[in-house]
């Protein structure tokens, strides 16, 4: 996984009915846009995260990049 701040981390519940969390990308620690990450979540805490296999990114759209209108 490579990231790059302003991405978002989605990381899947783990049981039926647990609903899926979110956090931001703060700043990217590891090489090349490896982790780890500091994130901060939709609660507002922050925490450096080393994302595992239940864990999606999401890159933002780029403002104006295609946009219609």
């Amino acid at each position: 996984m490579k990231a790059k701040a302003g991405d978002r981390l989605r990381f899947l519940g783990h049981q039926v009915g647990t609903p899926d969390h979110f956090g931001r990308v703060l700043k990217v620690i590891g090489p090349d846009g490896g982790p780890p990450y500091l994130v901060e979540f939709d609660d507002g805490h922050q925490a450096e995260v080393y994302p595992g296999s239940d864990c999606e990114l999401e890159h933002p759209k780029e403002h104006g990049a295609g946009a219609v209108g």
